[in-house]
């Protein structure tokens, strides 16, 4: 357990504090078990001292008729989901812990959950507004900054048009905000508005709906406790989602499942491998080719599935055979002997489960190793099964929510796309008229062209005018709960950053954003909420939605997203068309109400096979 520190020295424990008045000094371990023969006395005077181990966080001191009222939560460091039971005494979170009656953590948490509430409170909180100014940040008001904030983006989308400014949205949104920002910007009159799966797994949606046209995990956590082998490729499961991997040593220990894990790095879910594969860095693809090579020369595919539901698998196989071991060992390094050992168990451990992480799409072929995941569970027949196939392990809590609502450069949320219809259609939700949305565009062609992703979006600075497909470069830059920490090309995005005209950085958390550039000025900070200050719903990878109640109030002069949302929207004047459909308590819109709407426009999907006057007559009754 980790001991706070104070003035540079580590905290002594409770334990040896208590003890000290009793033996005139503090004790360490070695000392107190030379002394555990302490006579009786002694011992049930220890029994009765408070251990310097797992206590409640000591927040402010309770007061003795303080009711506690647990609030549940969903931790916000990973894709897994993990329900946490908040504890809340008079508004101030005093301890927490993992919930029993969640089917995601059973009662768990790893170091990172248990350590949420440290999130909420940390030290280094951006408490408020600040600004850039001769080269040092100072503090404002919300009123200043959203004024100034404002006028700077008017002026800029009246001088060289509403895609000149990028609005960058997150991952760390809930599902409503993350519809609410997308909705925010195509009324702004943009698409470029993208989120942080644009650089971690887009390759993985790409990669999935070429194969079976389905870009998201196919099974769940739960599921993989039906597997009877697991694959592992570009994904260290027992440090990135520690939980997930007690239901990955769940199904080893009960199915007896072996657990292969493809690694240049011997990791800590390495170590629990049956099967540990130290491949050279990039050779995913002759890596998977060099398996099925031993498949297909074995007759160990699954022949009759392929034939009722695979189409291709013959030009596959063709590519496979130029794959002979002594090929793949030349290009992998893995010997061809522990290839077919995998091959054989993979055949005769069946279904299994093939996963991974950004191992495997952060990579320029990143596309090209998820087709290949995906072709070795269609040659093993391992797709459509409990138990089987593909199982990407997404990286932040609502990367697969965020996706779902849009917050996209080339959908409207409910992955509509962005042809006329699917306006059209979110026009009747939001109950506007599709021709005033359609105005708020440069062009009627910018309106139905993808916007610019967010791993280029520094090209949309720094390129020459002639080469971007927009009228003017970008000139704005809004980082909204997203920093370039993992973003290429970082002198680029520097460079780009110097040469905006403003840079907004909206975060519970100073982030890189804020001193990669060697700007003086023309930066603003905003404080944003973190996601256990704010109601709203999430998306586990596995498409689990689930419900995070508000755990705390905003602290110190933070706001929610969407509260922030709103309040731009008052500047450039379109909040009552924002808000619409959309209860608003003060400044605040209603989360309830931004869900509502969310399902009056992604659940009336099942109706477009109807008449044009029975989806009017369904539309006018929601």
């Amino acid at each position: 357990m980790l001991i706070k520190k104070r003035d540079g020295e580590a905290r002594k424990s409770a334990l040896s504090d208590s003890l000290s008045s009793v033996i005139g000094g503090a004790m360490d371990r070695r000392a107190f078990l030379r002394r555990s023969g302490l006579a009786a006395g002694g011992a049930a005077l220890v029994g009765g001292v408070t251990a310097g181990t797992v206590r409640k966080a000591e927040a402010v001191p309770q007061a003795p008729d303080a009711k506690t009222e647990v609030k549940k939560a969903i931790c916000t460091h990973c894709s897994v989901g993990c329900t946490v039971n908040a504890e809340i005494s008079n508004g101030v979170w005093i301890g927490q812990e993992p919930a029993f009656d969640s089917p995601l953590n059973l009662g768990s948490h790893c170091a990172k959950g248990a350590a949420v509430r440290e999130h909420a409170h940390g030290d280094r909180r951006l408490k408020y507004p600040m600004k850039l100014e001769g080269g040092k940040y100072k503090r404002i008001s919300w009123e200043q900054a959203i004024t100034e904030v404002g006028d700077r983006l008017l002026k800029i989308r009246e001088g060289a048009g509403p895609d000149s400014v990028y609005w960058l949205g997150s991952a760390k949104f809930s599902n409503e905000q993350a519809y609410l920002m997308r909705k925010f910007a195509a009324l702004w009159g943009t698409n470029n508005v993208d989120h942080q799966a644009r650089i971690c797994h887009s390759t993985t949606v790409a990669g999935v709906a070429q194969t079976w046209g389905y870009g998201a995990m196919t099974n769940s956590y739960n599921d993989i406790h039906n597997s009877k082998a697991m694959f592992f490729i570009g994904s260290n499961a027992a440090e990135a989602h520690p939980v997930a991997m007690l239901h990955i040593l769940k199904a080893k220990e009960q199915n007896k499942a072996p657990l292969i894990v493809c690694d240049p790095r011997f990791t800590r879910t390495a170590a629990h491998a049956d099967e540990y594969v130290r491949m050279r860095p990039g050779t995913d693809v002759p890596l998977i080719w060099g398996i099925m090579w031993h498949i297909f020369e074995n007759g160990w595919e699954d022949k009759e599935f392929i034939r009722k539901r695979v189409w291709g698998m013959d030009q596959v196989k063709a590519e496979v055979a130029k794959w002979n071991p002594e090929e793949t060992e030349r290009v992998t390094g893995v010997p061809g002997a522990q290839l077919k050992r995998i091959a054989q168990i993979l055949a005769t451990h069946k279904p299994g489960t093939v996963v991974w992480c950004m191992g495997g799409t952060q990579h320029t072929v990143g596309n090209a190793n998820v087709r290949a995941y995906c072709n070795l569970q269609l040659a093993l027949g391992n797709v459509g099964v409990a138990g089987g196939g593909t199982n990407i392990f997404r990286g932040h809590d609502n990367v697969q929510g965020a996706t779902d609502m849009g917050l996209d450069v080339t959908t409207l949320p409910a992955y509509y796309g962005l042809a006329a219809p699917a306006w059209k259609h979110w026009a009747r939700v939001w109950g506007l008229d599709y021709d005033w949305i359609k105005g708020r565009f440069k062009t009627p062609e910018l309106m139905e062209a993808p916007g610019i992703p967010v791993s280029r979006w520094y090209d949309g600075v720094n390129e020459a005018k002639e080469n971007i497909a927009q009228p003017e470069p970008i000139k704005a830059m809004v980082y909204w709960g997203h920093a370039p920490n993992s973003q290429t090309r970082q002198p680029e995005l520097k460079k780009a950053m110097e040469k905006l005209d403003t840079l907004v950085i909206i975060d519970p958390y100073p982030t890189i954003s804020s001193v990669l550039h060697d700007r003086t000025d023309g930066v603003y900070l905003l404080p944003a909420a973190t996601q256990f200050e704010v109601d709203g719903s999430r998306t586990a990878s596995n498409r689990s939605i689930q419900w995070s109640e508000r755990v705390i109030k905003p602290m110190f002069e933070c706001k929610g997203d969407h509260e922030i949302m709103y309040l731009f929207a008052k500047k450039f004047g379109y909040a009552a068309e924002l808000t619409k459909n959309i209860k608003v308590e003060g400044e605040v819109p209603l989360i309830e109400d931004i869900l509502r709407e969310i399902n009056k426009g992604a659940w009336t999907i099942a109706y477009t096979g109807q008449s044009p006057e029975r989806l009017k007559a369904h539309m006018a009754n929601q």
